[in-house]
């Protein structure tokens, strides 16, 4: 590997672990570098879960003062996650390529625009209370489906979760977004590590890739502690959809 390449994955993984503990963007910056590294498309998508799932220790790490409270909600939904990123890895090492990316845009665009509307208030029902039961259900079958989502493709996987999240429950945009480190950071998890036994795994791009994913999703935390949660919000959707109509170019 030449040293403009090394540079080139390890900026790039910077990028991505700022933004996707940020915004759940981090196939944004990671998954084009990897492309550009020369890789094809389906060994990009296994080389870059891999590294997402150790960057996922960074994010989890820094998210720790907006986790204080959430570990009843994390170990339900975290198993789901388990299930599903199982789930979607055994989906992309038996079926042909290009099956969900064609979906993929709409399913970026449609999480985009649900940041943009109305989400739960202060004053929301508790879960587990009177008319909440149906919305719970709902809640976890979402997560399911990101879940296998991540484990097949991924990208967006994290702001999609994150839009999830926030129209299911009151919780601050800083509170969800830490406990969508989480879930991400599982369903990665266990993907890669099918990946590593049964895929193709670009192992040479990963140490520089994981290393800027590492140091970025411990930072990007902190980074979204000190802005303004409205703005930030307003700012991963607009984003969202950029990278939707990206997406829907590349299939299209």
């Amino acid at each position: 590997m030449t040293t403009g390449l090394f540079v080139l994955l390890a900026g790039a993984g910077l990028a991505a672990g700022l933004c996707g503990s940020i915004a759940g963007l981090a196939s944004l910056f990671s998954y084009p570098a990897l492309l550009a590294a020369g890789l094809p498309a389906t060994t990009a998508n296994i080389t870059n879960t891999v590294s997402l799932a150790v960057s996922s220790i960074g994010s989890v790490t820094g998210s720790r003062p907006e986790l204080v409270g959430q570990a009843r909600a994390a170990r339900r939904l975290g198993v789901v996650c388990l299930v599903g990123g199982a789930t979607g890895a055994g989906l992309l090492l038996i079926t042909p390529p290009g099956v969900f990316q064609r979906v993929v845009p709409f399913l970026v665009a449609g999480a985009s625009l649900l940041l943009l509307v109305g989400r739960p208030g202060p004053e929301a029902p508790l879960s587990g209370s009177p008319g909440t039961e149906r919305r719970d259900r709902l809640t976890v079958l979402g997560v399911l489906a990101v879940a296998v989502y991540s484990g097949y493709f991924g990208a967006a996987a994290g702001v999609i979760m994150l839009a999830l999240l926030l129209a299911a429950t009151p919780e601050s945009l800083h509170r969800i977004n830490a406990l969508k480190n989480v879930l991400a950071g599982l369903a990665n998890t266990v993907a890669a590590v099918a990946f590593a036994v049964f895929g193709h795994v670009a192992w040479w791009c990963v140490l520089p890739l994981t290393l800027g994913l590492l140091l970025g999703s411990w930072l990007g935390p902190g980074v979204a502690r000190r802005l303004p949660s409205n703005p930030l919000r307003i700012g991963i959707a607009l984003a969202g959809l950029g990278l939707a109509v990206k997406l829907g170019l590349d299939a299209f």
